[in-house]
This record gives structure tokens, C-alpha cells and sequence, in this order.
């Protein structure tokens, strides 16, 4: 890939959509992740620093190191980014109505308040939320359908994680931020690569393979067995909700 080309196509592809959705403000959560830090880089380069308002979002189980992060990207940037504590609006919930409800619930909430304030703050400010989604967990569904998949649009969805690392390296983002280890951060010592039980470099060789018809990588059957059922397994999230139409 020509990174630099990359660049600037992003860059028009937001600066096109604002226009033609007559936004002239995006909003964006930023994590301390380098999805969202990358975003945040192409859309200051699209609109204007003044027309990015970022929001950190952390709860309790938020690594303290990923605010920090988040500020780092922030000032590297030159952006204003405003913190949002998200416990009382959690804890309000499962300890009134289901304090039973294990981490997995948690999170998925976690990441829907998380947009439900992206939104609002978007209504706020007449902007659009700008999503951080990259390809390698689009595919096989690594996200919180209507939570951390809710935007107005996705202008790195067609980026592997791989891919990501190497933008991000062309745009001059903290080296921190781009070498952590990857986490949605939604409950303590949580990793994607863990979570998912591969690494992003094999997993992206491995999407490549099954979907873009390049050379098979060079890993055990069952681990390409295993992407395939992820992507079977989450194919409903990349999906409309379906309806009937009229007879």
C-alpha cells in the first residue's frame, strides 16, 4: 500500500462526506487507542482542528494509562478533548436492575453509553460522530453492535490493524500509542489479541486469504477454520436490521 496516497484519499473521503452531508463539526471518542488516534489525525487534516471536538470516555476499568494516552494524541494534535466518566451511568443500572450481569454485559453497555454520549454531544455541537473501525474487526465482528460500530460514517473500515499501525507511523502519532498492546478497555487486563485468541498480524494474513484471494498463509488449518467461523458467527452484525416489505 502507498501510505501517502492512503493518506490523502481518507482525507478527501471525510472532507467529501462533511461536505456533502452538509456537517461542517465531527465528533470523535478517543481511547489512548490508535484506531481513534488515526481518525483523529485524517479528520484535523479534513476540517480543521477547531471542527473536532473529542470526548475520553473512561470508566474504573479503564486502564489509567489509556487516559493518558488519550490526552497524549489529544496534545499531539492540538485538539481539545473534554472527560467523560461513564460509572454513574453504569453503576445506576446493574446495581439497581441486574447486579448479577457478568463483564461481557458490562462492556457491551459500556461501549453503547459511550455513543449514546458521542451523540449527544454531536447533537450539541451540530456534528457528525466519525466511527474508528478498522477492517481486521469489522470482519470477524470484534465489536459492540450500535455501540462502538455506531457512527455517521467509517473512513478506515477498509484498513487492516496492520495496515492502521503503518498510517499511523506516516502521520508522526506517538510511537506509544501505536505499540500498545491493543484493548477495547472495557473491563481490566483486557486484550484483543487475547480475547479474540490470535494476533492481529496473523489474523490479517488470514482475512487477506479468505477474502481477497491472496497466497495462504502459512499457519495451522484450524486457525483459518477458526477466522471463518468468526466471520460466519458475526455476519448479522455487519448487517442492516431486516425488514418485510410491503405486499
Amino acid at each position: 500500500m502507498n501510505y501517502k496516497k492512503e493518506r490523502e484519499r481518507i482525507i478527501n473521503f471525510i472532507r467529501d462526506y462533511c461536505r456533502q452531508s452538509k456537517f461542517e463539526k465531527l465528533v470523535i471518542g478517543l481511547s489512548g487507542g490508535v484506531d481513534s488516534a488515526l481518525v483523529s489525525a485524517l479528520a484535523v487534516q479534513a476540517i480543521g482542528k477547531e471542527h473536532l471536538f473529542a470526548y475520553c470516555l473512561p470508566s474504573r476499568e479503564s486502564n489509567p494509562e489509556s487516559v493518558k494516552d488519550a490526552f497524549l494524541v489529544a496534545e499531539c494534535l492540538s485538539i481539545s478533548m473534554q472527560t467523560i466518566t461513564i460509572d454513574e451511568l453504569t453503576d445506576s443500572y446493574f446495581e439497581t436492575y441486574t447486579p448479577e450481569a457478568n463483564p461481557l454485559r458490562k462492556g457491551n453497555w459500556m461501549a453503547r453509553i459511550r455513543m449514546n454520549i458521542l451523540y449527544d454531544q454531536a447533537a450539541k455541537h451540530n456534528a457528525l460522530v466519525i466511527g474508528t473501525s478498522n477492517r481486521s474487526e469489522f470482519l470477524v465482528g470484534y465489536f459492540t453492535q450500535f455501540g462502538d460500530s455506531a457512527c455517521a460514517f467509517e473512513p478506515i473500515v477498509h484498513l487492516y490493524k496492520t495496515e492502521v499501525w503503518e498510517l499511523a507511523r506516516e502521520l508522526g502519532l506517538p510511537e506509544k500509542v501505536i505499540i500498545k498492546t491493543p484493548s477495547a478497555d472495557l473491563w481490566s487486563g483486557q486484550s484483543d489479541e487475547l480475547e479474540m485468541g490470535i494476533s492481529y498480524p496473523v489474523l490479517d494474513r488470514v482475512l487477506k486469504y479468505l477474502t481477497e484471494g491472496e497466497k495462504k498463509p502459512e499457519v495451522a488449518e484450524e486457525v483459518i477454520v477458526k477466522v471463518q467461523k468468526m466471520m460466519e458467527n458475526s455476519s448479522f452484525k455487519r448487517k442492516m436490521p431486516p425488514f418485510l416489505e410491503r405486499q
